[in-house]
């Protein structure tokens, strides 16, 4: 198993925690990212650096990533083409994507990318605080147990 993190616009805190599940587990780390990002010294935390166009991390991610993997992402259209591929994706708020909740997710981030475009004014997400960070690693923790026992 390895982890992969979408890491552009990944929260610090949640960085932080994966940093430290990481080294707990055992488990191979990897932020892809479109620039270079600094990462804690291990043997088991790495980088990759993909060119600097839109979804490059994405496509990268989607291409690199193998069932039995976890994906950590906020981006509804990787999500679902990893739970496609039976690709564990969770996101930076501790939800889990799965087979019956991230195509109705998308179709809503469609809806309301629509609105956007039609110059509707529809806020942005509730700013990352503790408890979505709390919310993350409880359920990250969930997950490596699962896979501990497996």
């Amino acid at each position: 198993m390895k982890i992969w993190v979408d890491a552009d616009a990944c929260p610090r805190a949640v960085k932080d925690i994966l940093y430290r599940a990481a080294e707990r587990t055992r488990i191979e780390l990897v932020l892809v990212a479109n620039q270079a990002i600094a990462v804690p010294r291990s043997t088991l935390i790495s980088r990759r650096t993909v060119e600097r166009t839109l979804d490059a991390a994405d496509r990268a991610i989607a291409g690199w990533a193998e069932p039995g993997d976890l994906v950590v992402t906020h981006d509804i259209p990787l999500a679902a083409i990893l739970v496609d591929k039976g690709i564990a994706a969770l996101n930076p708020r501790g939800e889990l994507y799965t087979a019956e909740n991230v195509r109705q997710q998308l179709s809503m981030r469609d809806f309301m990318d629509g609105l956007r475009g039609a110059g509707v004014d529809t806020g942005g997400p509730p700013a990352y605080d503790a408890r979505d960070a709390r919310a993350f690693a409880n359920q990250l923790d969930r997950l490596l147990a699962r896979v501990a026992r497996a």
